[in-house]
């Protein structure tokens, strides 16, 4: 991560370019330099360049779709109004049409809310051998106040492929040491990173140490035969990695009591990025998967007083009755990953979201974190269907619910009055890979469904129809 910031102004780290100029920067170079950079025409190949649309200025009726609310069930031959970017009305037939409204029929075709991605990299991470367009992780144990939206690379190849799956918004994540940052909820359409933001801190992530993590090699000086160098240290126990994330914790909390008693304090962004965190007003998202870590994360959430959300939660089907007890929401993260153990069924990733629902726990459902397959979203919670989960829940796991537990339940999630106007218009349900995406809006903005995946589509269709005249002739 390449910028901190606590409030409106930004604190340049290790470089004076933002992510998305570095990578134009990169782009350019590369071209310069003559290596091959792909372009289509639209002659040729239907290709466009994808081009943010502007803040809704016209009434949008929908009519005619099934419209699933998600929250408030479903609605046959419904109507949808959206105004100023927001949801004005829903209803059937009955709802009015505003004076000057486009109305747009979809007879036939469903409207869901858009889909939320509440572990993402998407905006922050580009190629991964391209070092300049990653910016997840910073250097050091604890960077709470790494805020991830005023990095986002809004000219990301990664935005567009996510949205063409439905996927509208995302929590742009980091990573890395103890305290990694906050999570930045960010929809995917605008011109500039201001435009995209949705809620700048909207959690705060620690990484919880692996108790049975095994042991770094490390020596007590450089390899015989090389001279210099300075003894290497042993890597920090589990126990001293924790003792460590309680005193910075407590570190932050005498802080935010000094400043709120009125003393003479020297301003600390990472301190003061804590308080929100300290004070209940965002979660506290800790990575966790192992049992031991899930139980040692909630004893210790509740000795520190925070809103407790547990990310990845790969066994939390075997901790579920706490995880019910201590009213604790799971972030799944692996729903189409391989069995972690040899003696582990071959199902258990599938299978977990549908045993948690079963035994009361609740739970979204996210991507592994890798902007790369964001797009993918829909699948990891229609996996799940197909293994026991029922469809109205995995729906939610990757709408409502994700929404309610990072705290934009507010603005997404569900269709509802009052709520933004980001809603996807499909063939049937999202979370089948064989539905068609027809078109997504967001805030109001009927957006370019266009994408890299599809633009090469079309150049290599027209390679094959070009292929196709030669042989003819």
């Amino acid at each position: 991560m390449r910028f901190l910031s606590t409030s409106n102004r930004t604190f340049p780290m290790h470089s004076a370019l933002s992510s998305a100029a570095r990578v134009a920067a990169f782009t350019a170079s590369m071209v310069v330099a003559g290596v091959a950079v792909t372009t289509v025409t639209a002659a040729r190949a239907g290709a466009q360049v994808v081009i943010p649309t502007a803040a809704q200025d016209v009434p949008v009726v929908l009519k005619g779709a099934t419209i699933h609310t998600v929250t408030k069930g479903t609605i046959t031959n419904g109507t949808i109004v959206l105004e100023r970017g927001k949801i004005t009305a829903i209803g059937g037939a009955e709802v009015a049409t505003p004076r000057g409204a486009k109305v747009v029929d979809v007879t036939g075709k469903h409207i869901y809310p858009g889909l939320i991605d509440a572990y993402s990299t998407v905006g922050i991470t580009e190629i991964g051998a391209v070092d300049v367009s990653n910016d997840i992780n910073e250097l050091g144990d604890f960077n709470p106040n790494v805020r991830p939206e005023v990095a986002i690379n809004v000219e990301s190849r990664h935005i567009g492929t996510t949205r063409s799956a439905g996927v509208l918004v995302a929590f742009a994540t980091p990573g890395g040491g103890l305290i990694s940052g906050l999570s930045s909820a960010i929809s995917l359409e605008g011109w500039t990173w201001e435009e995209m933001s949705m809620k700048g801190a909207a959690a705060l992530n620690v990484n919880w140490p692996d108790p049975n993590a095994r042991p770094r090699r490390f020596g007590g000086g450089p390899p015989p035969g090389f001279g210099g160098g300075q003894p290497q240290r042993a890597p920090k126990t589990y126990a001293e990695q924790v003792e460590e994330i309680r005193n910075f914790f407590g570190e932050a909390r005498a802080y935010r009591d000094a400043i709120k008693a009125g003393q003479p304090v020297r301003t600390d962004s990472r301190y003061a990025a804590m308080i929100p965190a300290l004070n209940g007003e965002i979660p506290v998202v800790v990575a966790a998967d192992g049992v031991a870590q899930i139980n040692d994360a909630i004893t210790w959430a509740k000795q520190e007083g925070v809103k407790l959300v547990i990310r990845g939660g790969r066994n939390a089907i075997k901790v579920a009755p706490r995880l019910k007890a201590e009213n604790v929401p799971v972030i799944l993260t692996a729903t189409m990953s391989a069995p972690s153990r040899s003696d582990d069924a071959y199902d258990e990733a599938y299978a977990t979201p549908a045993a948690l629902y079963k035994a009361g726990v609740k739970f979204a459902i996210a991507g592994d974190g890798d902007a790369l397959y964001s797009y993918r979203l829909p699948w990891d919670a229609g996996v799940a269907v197909a293994f026991g989960l029922p469809e109205e829940e995995a729906l939610k796991a990757v709408t409502i619910n994700a929404a309610e537990f990072m705290g934009v339940a507010d603005k997404v999630g569900s269709l509802e009055v009052g709520k933004e106007a980001t809603l996807v218009i499909t063939t049937g349900t999202p979370l089948d890979m064989t539905t068609n995406i027809v078109q997504s809006y967001i805030q109001g903005r009927e957006i370019d469904m266009n994408d890299m995946q599809k633009q090469f589509f079309k150049k290599y269709m027209e390679k094959i129809n070009q292929n196709k005249k030669k042989i003819a002739s």
